[in-house]
């Protein structure tokens, strides 16, 4: 779990995260990113439908036009939305988007979705 989140503990973590309803169905926490830490993404945006089997989280790293280090995850579906935690192990600018099992995709139109990520280190 995300160290210093924004929305509380474990058990309450996704209730608080999607009831923030943040525009396009998506939120992020914590922010900022931190290399090496957690992460957790929930998605409730165009692809979480009724009768969608799979969302997939499709990330990289880098700028916005030109990512690096590309992966795919299958997103938990909640009773939330579809939710997805793991390791941000780079610290390039972390960029996402979404895909369904059907191949729709919801990239924020055109923009894609995209946070800092910083080391940790104090100053």
């Amino acid at each position: 779990m995300a160290k210093h989140s924004r929305f509380g503990k474990k058990d309450g973590r996704l209730v608080a995260m999607r009831n923030a309803d943040y525009p396009g169905g998506v939120a992020v926490d914590p922010v900022p990113i931190t290399e090496n830490e957690e992460v957790t993404i929930l998605y409730n945006g165009l692809l979480a439908k009724p009768g969608v089997e799979n969302v997939y989280l499709h990330y990289g790293f880098g700028h916005a036009d030109a990512w690096d280090d590309i992966r795919e995850l299958r997103m938990e579906k909640t009773d939330r939305g579809y939710a997805k935690r793991f390791e941000v192990n780079n610290s390039n600018r972390l960029n996402f988007c979404f895909r369904d099992s059907s191949g729709n995709w919801d990239n924020n139109k055109g923009v894609n979705w995209s946070f800092g990520v910083h080391g940790g280190k104090k100053i």
